[in-house]
Parts: structure tokens; sequence; C-alpha cells
């Protein structure tokens, strides 16, 4: 979030009301009955991402941010960005695209290339992995930069690790963070409702020439895949859920991240392996304090150990050095 609709083919976060949840929700079972104290904490934690060589936040400001993606340099809608720009309008109007959230148009068509025309697609490397950039009618473009934190440190412990780690990446979108656990050495299971995404996640991983890497692209609801898994007992090292704010499965399953979201982290809890790494959750889009999640994150890890430590991730500009907030986050570790 990748992040039901897609974890993330539903990027734009959806905002859809919640009147279009017609069908019934997904059958749940029971929430565990968790006994014993509750993990240690760590509030708040602020995640920084200061960009690499294939991202950098240039500046932002009024509304909008801009960004080096790889090759292009891009401007994008930021309600988080509050203040005046830092950079001349110059800086602002010398560059390869810019989302215009045109209504009447779809996919591409949202865009405008100030310069001249582009591809719907492009090269990217970050963390040492390539991948496609894409234009989409979202505006977003194929990757979530901010993650970098969450990935640095998953790759840290797959590395670090006597035994090859399991990884189950919930609501995916294109992959990277799948694409960067196997290069470190996991195997994993990439999870998306989205046949679209699975389809780029397919591609990003042949560009990043991991074919040979043990990635399950899976195309599935969520939350009937997680149940599946928990009947059949299958466990896993690390757990990342990115679960949007409102989605469809690719059976018109309903997600609604207010109503599921507890279900969905008890049942990750019942998948962790007997010698986890980690369980980590991003949330963006809500109408909510990191505490929400941070006090369900505790009480879902109830009698485990350990420490649930919450905050916000945040991308750091590299000119003026002013902190964009991007989305809300808890993660339990072990130790």
């Amino acid at each position: 979030m990748d992040p039901p609709l897609s974890a993330k083919t539903r990027r734009s976060r959806s905002n859809a009301p919640a009147e279009e949840a017609q069908k019934p929700p997904l059958a749940e079972r029971p929430l565990t009955q968790r006994r014993g104290a509750r993990p240690a904490e760590r509030v708040p934690v602020i995640l920084e991402s200061e960009g690499s060589d294939g991202y950098r936040l240039v500046d932002s400001g009024m509304g909008e941010k801009l960004e080096q993606y790889g090759p292009y340099r891009i401007v994008r809608p930021e309600a988080q960005a509050l203040w005046q720009r830092s950079l001349p309008a110059k800086d602002w109007d010398q560059v390869d695209a810019v989302f215009t959230g045109d209504t009447e148009e779809d996919g591409m068509g949202r865009w405008r290339f100030p310069k001249t025309p582009l591809g719907e697609t492009w090269p990217m490397k970050l963390m040492d992995v390539d991948f496609h950039g894409r234009f989409t009618a979202f505006r977003h473009v194929g990757v979530f930069p901010e993650q970098m934190a969450h990935w640095s440190w998953m790759a840290e412990r797959i590395a670090s690790a006597d035994r090859p780690l399991k990884v189950l990446n919930l609501f995916g979108y294109t992959g990277v963070a799948s694409l960067i656990a196997a290069a470190n050495g996991a195997e994993v299971t990439h999870v998306d409702a989205s046949k679209k995404a699975i389809g780029w996640g397919r591609e990003n991983q042949a560009l990043a020439r991991l074919d040979d890497k043990p990635i399950r692209w899976i195309c599935d609801d969520a939350m009937k895949f997680i149940a599946r898994e928990e009947r059949r007992g299958n466990r896993y090292d690390i757990i990342l859920t990115d679960p949007p704010k409102f989605g469809r499965g690719p059976n018109g399953e309903i997600w609604q991240l207010f109503d599921h979201l507890a279900l969905m982290l008890d049942i990750c809890r019942e998948l962790l392996s007997e010698r986890p790494e980690g369980l980590v959750l991003t949330a963006y889009s809500i109408r909510a304090s990191f505490y929400s999640i941070h006090e369900l994150m505790r009480e879902t890890m109830r009698g485990a150990g350990g420490t649930v430590e919450s905050g916000e991730l945040i991308l750091r500009e590299s000119e003026a050095g002013r902190a964009l907030s991007t989305s809300l986050f808890s993660r339990w570790l072990p130790k």
C-alpha cells in the first residue's frame, strides 16, 4: 500500500460511501478471548524515510507535493501539505507529470505531461530492487516510498535470521515489499484481490530478475485467504498488512476497516510462527489517531510478550527538510 478491492488498486485509499456495501460481510468467527499481560509499548514512534537514489520528496506545500521518481519529476495532490512551498514556481513548472484528477478521464488520462507524452510505466529501483513505476487513475505510481522504513526493518530481520523466513504480504499491491523480502532470502506469499495488481507484481518480479525466488502470487480476498490459512495450520514469521479503508474482493466481498480490522489482526496473530519476527499494520486515510490501532494491536497480542510500537510514517523533504506525514502504523515485535 499495496492494500477487498485490491489492497491497492483501490489506491484512491477509497472514500467510497458505506451505502455501497450492499452485500453481507464475510462470515466471521468470534474474536479470541486473549489472556495475559499486554505487550510493552513505545509511543509515539516516527519512522522516517529520507529517500534514496530512486526516490526523493523534493518539496511540498499548498496541497501538493513535488517528487522525484527515478528519471521523472512528478506533482501530485497532498492534503497534508498545508504550508507554503519552499522552492520557486519554476521548479514546480519544470516537471514531467502532473496528476490532474480529471473526473472525465480514466487511467493515464488523469495525468498531464508538460514536456512530452510519457508511457504508462518507467523503470524504478529502491533498495537495490528493480520494478516499474506506473501512472494510475488513483494518482498513485505503483509504490509507496514511506514504506521503506518498514522494508528496511524487514530486510534486516530476514538477512540476520538463522533460517529462511516466511513472509505474508496482505494487500500487497504491485509487490515491491514482496520483492525486497524475496531478494533478502525470504519465502513470500503475496495476496491482493486485484488481478491487475497481481499481474503487475509478476512483471516486477521478472524486471527485478527474481524469477527464481519463491514468491506465491495469490489473487484472493485477504480475509478469506487468512481464514483458510488458519484452518490449514500454515504459519508465517513476518506478516505485513496494509488494508484500505474500504474495498471489494474479487467476488464482491466487502471490506470496511473499522468493521473488520480487529478480526483480521486476530487471525494474523494465529498465523504467526512459533518464532515470529513481527506483525506490521499500516493504515492510510482513516479518521483516527495512531492510538486507536496501537491499543488494538496491544489487545490482539496479549500474552505474547514483546513490544508494540506505533506512530506515523513520514517522508523528509530533501530541500527544506520538512516532514510530511503519510500514514499511521502499528507493529508488534517479539523483543
